[in-house]
């Protein structure tokens, strides 16, 4: 049911209007000032408003701008009165839907409100439709405002505008698939299909059927020809994610395939030529797989063309809180809520996690914060985190400073077994100096004395 806005200061017609649009089966907030419009708006996502222009303090222009400061695709028909068509043509250039001159017929009203509803839904299905992938995978979602993130961008750009075979590394939840997705959509392989697949999900019994396809009667229970992942991305992209779990026996079988762009389904006689690009990605460090034969180091050389390694977000915090509005602004319009920040004391909390599950993690929890708030402002408590995954909050330096020289001086004394000339040498100190940082941080050379 669309959830309309009335916005006029005569009560009777506001009465009407609301009653002729509640007969339709529309339901309808009727409000008579626009301070009364911004607090029903900021409780609830509307699908249309109605406002009329000459309100008591304010035209109805400037409480549209004021709404669509809320909810900038809202769409608004100005009730005008007779013979100021000139001021209905103003709020059309200031970006109404369209006007309304009083007096007007219940049924006018109707068909322009439905005209309304229906551009607006049709205009957001045609905007979503073309700009769907890029609204998902395109570059400007890959949030990157700390230097090691721009770094790997500006190598994801570069790499997109080849062809070459891509091996993304790092750890689950830093948007693999999102980068690998960003160069697809970015390619010259556009227009082809992007095919995934998670090589841990797939049982080994089953990997060379599902990537090489078969033919009928290959083995039992192959009652018709099945078309491979290989063959179903021609043209485009083949993304094998966790890469380092193909199992090993099917590792030479892909080589072949990337040295000779061509393979033949089970049963078959027929060569396949394999025309796409391949991204591949891991969790692993793929060159330690490697060194412990879990993984061919030609096929490595074969992936390991354009290298891209994604940080762990722990190692990029002053991302946390861009990345943690930009989920929230999601999230609360798929839920229509009223959630609009995240308070001090909750993004501190956010900012000092450990994030094991990186990226990933982050959205997860934005999510539960958005559809368990009850206030426009998330609260600490929301943050539903492992206490092990919270750190410590930043020292001051003065603090931080002494806690390592205390950490250093322990490892050296216990080294030393408490023998204060020779720590005093490996630290490059004097002995009087080295003596003095030990009274500083309250240590004392008899309790090391007897340390193994």
């Amino acid at each position: 049911m669309e959830h309309i806005l009335i916005v006029d200061d005569d009560l009777s017609l506001l009465k009407v209007l609301k009653m002729r649009l509640e007969a339709e089966k529309y339901k309808v907030t009727d409000v008579s000032s626009g301070s009364e419009a911004l607090a029903a708006s900021a409780h609830v996502f509307f699908d249309m408003a109605i406002i009329d222009y000459q309100l008591k303090d304010e035209t109805g222009i400037e409480v549209m701008v004021s709404l669509n400061r809320i909810d900038p695709e809202l769409p608004v028909i100005i009730l005008t009165a007779y013979g100021t068509i000139e001021k209905a043509v103003s709020a059309i250039k200031k970006g109404a839907y369209g006007y309304l001159t009083k007096p007007f017929e219940g049924s006018e009203l109707i068909h322009h409100v439905r005209q309304c509803l229906e551009k607006n839904k049709l205009t957001k299905e045609v905007k979503e439709l073309r700009s769907m992938v890029f609204k998902k995978f395109g570059f400007e979602n890959i949030i990157a405002k700390d230097e090691t993130m721009k770094t790997a961008l500006e190598k994801i750009v570069l790499a997109a505008a080849t062809d070459s075979n891509i091996l993304i590394e790092g750890e689950s939840g830093t948007g693999k698939e999102l980068v690998a997705k960003s160069i697809h959509v970015s390619g010259s392989r556009k227009h082809g299909p992007f095919i995934a697949i998670n090589c841990a999900a797939i049982p080994e019994s089953l990997f060379e059927s599902e990537l090489f396809g078969y033919k009928k009667g290959a083995f039992t229970g192959a009652a018709n020809n099945k078309k491979g992942f290989l063959e179903q991305a021609r043209n485009g992209t083949f993304f094998f994610d966790e890469i380092s779990e193909i199992p090993v026996s099917v590792q030479a079988k892909l080589l072949r395939v990337l040295q000779e762009n061509e393979f033949y389904p089970l049963g078959g006689n027929e060569k396949i030529k394999f025309e796409a690009r391949i991204i591949a990605a891991t969790n692993k460090k793929l060159s330690d797989e490697v060194s412990r034969g879990n993984f061919r180091e030609d096929l490595y050389y074969r992936i390991h063309v354009i290298p891209i390694t994604l940080p762990p977000l722990r190692e990029r915090r002053e991302c946390i809180p861009v990345l943690a509005h930009y989920f929230l602004n999601e999230f609360r319009q798929q839920m229509k809520k009223n959630v609009s920040q995240f308070s001090s004391a909750a993004m501190k909390k956010l900012v000092h996690a450990a994030w094991p599950g990186n990226v990933r993690e982050l959205k997860n929890i934005v999510e539960y914060c958005v559809a368990m708030s009850k206030d426009p402002v998330i609260s600490p408590d929301l943050i539903l985190l492992d206490q092990k995954e919270v750190h410590d909050e930043l020292k001051p330096f003065k603090d931080a400073k002494l806690s390592f020289e205390k950490d250093y001086i322990m490892q050296l004394l216990r080294v030393t077994k408490g023998n204060i000339s020779l720590a005093a040498k490996l630290s490059g100190k004097y002995r009087a100096d080295f003596y003095d940082l030990m009274k500083k941080c309250g240590l004392k050379a008899e309790d090391f004395r007897d340390t193994v």
